[in-house]
């Protein structure tokens, strides 16, 4: 068993990066969330790369950001007092840049009244042996949400039930999968992927992991509330939405 158990109000949460570090006042959907998940934080600041890119193809986008923030320091200063007043409870995004880094990040974290549990991001084409390690080194007070790319998740799906049944990760969301397009003349753009075309591969993963009797948060390419519904009739424990949020309100179909 988890040695937590996540609760929502609501089933559906914004993915971490869809909505900043604390959730805009006039969003539509920002009442529709059981848990508000932060824009990624790593230890250190961290500028956006030098040429962010948008790259479309049939059915999404690629984004090629470098994940920039402010370090967990100056996030704190400027957020912590929000979280703790906000309504809806929060979930923070760490960037697992380097494993040391991060019993340091949480124990800063479990101070901060209004977090309910932190997602921890992980870095691109992780080795199965190293999820052990991030396991332990994220041990603590809060719930530990992982967050598996759905490009990783058929690698890495046979120690996922190890560390939710022996070592106390709450859950896993599902994020979005890293793909490589051409960005111009002889240059190839690494990125994450978004769009309505994931969609049939977040479910396919979602089926998997609820088989094996893993928690799993849902997401990748959800555009409707439909399709939120029949992640969670699948086995998911919430459901989380990502660019969709950037298009207004989310559509019932």
């Amino acid at each position: 068993m988890a040695k937590f158990d996540l609760s929502f109000a609501t089933a559906y949460q914004n993915a971490s990066g869809s909505l900043g570090f604390i959730p805009p006042a006039d969003h539509p959907d920002v009442a529709r969330l059981g848990a508000f998940v932060t824009n990624p934080i790593s230890l250190k600041p961290r500028s956006a790369t030098r040429s962010p890119l948008v790259i479309r193809y049939p059915g999404g986008f690629l984004l090629h950001t470098g994940y920039p923030n402010p370090g967990l320091r100056m996030a704190m200063q400027r957020f912590a007092p929000h979280w703790s007043r906000m309504e809806i409870p929060v979930i923070v995004h760490l960037l697992c840049i380097r494993v040391s880094d991060l019993p340091e990040m949480i124990n800063r974290l479990e101070k901060v009244s209004g977090i309910i549990a932190i997602e921890l991001g992980l870095p691109p084409q992780i080795e199965p042996d190293m999820l052990l390690s991030l396991a332990q080194a994220v041990v603590g007070e809060l719930p530990i949400i992982m967050r598996i790319p759905l490009d990783q998740v058929n690698g890495l799906i046979d120690k996922l039930a190890l560390l939710a049944g022996e070592h106390g990760i709450a859950a896993f969301s599902l994020g979005p999968p890293r793909g490589v397009l051409p960005g111009g003349t002889n240059r190839l753009v690494h990125g994450r992927l978004y769009g309505p075309g994931i969609f049939p591969f977040a479910m396919a993963a979602l089926h998997r992991l609820a088989a094996l009797k893993v928690p799993v948060i849902g997401g990748g390419g959800v555009y409707s509330l439909e399709q939120a519904e029949v992640m969670l009739a699948a086995g998911a424990l919430a459901v989380q939405f990502d660019a969709v949020l950037w298009r207004g309100s989310i559509p019932e179909k």
